[in-house]
């Protein structure tokens, strides 16, 4: 197409902001929404320091309001977009468990997070933050796609999408919706000529779940260690190493008769049966 435009949710993050500069450095124009602004303000600044296209803008993707005032000022900043990455998603502590597994008289205690205190409304932001967050900025730029060629929608799923992990059982959920969603609108869009497809990272480091994996000292958590033990090449993700699969599911040769389709980019976790 003459103009490339990708419009990126969440853009602020550790793994969006990779995404932003892959896009930026294939010719698109990078629309980077976050409801941080000065986030996305930073991954745009990065992107424009380096030669390229990018410019931020305050959404917030449970609002669709929001976001249709994000698209208005995107179409007239650099037109129609071609590409959307819905990034936006992540956990919350409101929704995670204290322990993973349920020990007796967890019932009745209130000193911690448990199955049976998890508030609903924790549970709802961190359900709604990754799945309506899909929703609702699809409903809005997929218009733009509707008649135009080369265009697609690269959701963002998860490990948690096949073997939920224990302690976020609302993050587990919505990632499974994400890829069963995904599916879904691929088949919505096929004969529209709009591609829909999800990443499935495994395990990386990002300002969401440090805490869950290192220790104040830096030093491993128990919980990385499980996780390292169940991934064969035994370390986390680089941001980096997600980008051959974005570059490929965006390519609209390469990728032409690919959707529906949620490619695991994992260091082998979701191969590997624990012996």
């Amino acid at each position: 197409m003459d103009k490339k435009v990708c419009v990126i949710t969440g853009g602020g993050g550790v793994l969006c902001t990779a995404f932003a500069g892959e896009m930026a450095r294939a010719g698109y124009s990078v629309a980077v929404l976050d409801i941080n602004e000065a986030a996305a303000q930073k991954t745009a600044s990065e992107i424009n320091a380096n030669g390229y296209t990018a410019k931020a803008y305050a959404a917030d993707c449970l609002d669709k309001k929001s976001i249709e005032a994000a698209h208005e000022k995107i179409l007239a900043d650099m037109g129609k977009c071609t590409v959307l990455i819905n990034g936006a998603g992540g956990n919350n502590p409101r929704a995670t468990t204290d322990h993973e597994i349920f020990e007796c008289g967890d019932e009745a205690r209130d000193d911690i997070k448990t199955f049976f205190n998890l508030e609903k409304s924790g549970f709802d932001f961190v359900f709604n933050l990754n799945i309506m967050g899909v929703l609702i900025p699809t409903q809005v730029f997929a218009k733009d796609m509707i008649g135009e060629e080369g265009c697609s929608i690269v959701n963002i799923s998860s490990m948690n999408a096949y073997t939920p992990l224990t302690k976020i059982p609302a993050y587990s959920a919505a990632k499974a919706a994400v890829s069963n969603f995904t599916q879904w609108l691929a088949v919505h869009f096929a004969e529209a000529g709009i591609r829909v497809n999800a990443i499935a990272p495994g395990f990386f480091v990002t300002n969401q779940n440090r805490k869950l994996l290192f220790n104040d000292d830096g030093t491993p958590t128990e919980r990385t260690n499980k996780i390292l033990n169940a991934t064969p090449v035994k370390r986390f993700g680089k941001p980096e190493e997600l980008l051959g699969a974005l570059r490929f599911l965006t390519d609209s040769d390469a990728a032409s008769f690919v959707t529906g389709a949620v490619i695991p980019v994992d260091g082998g976790f979701s191969a590997y049966s624990g012996v």
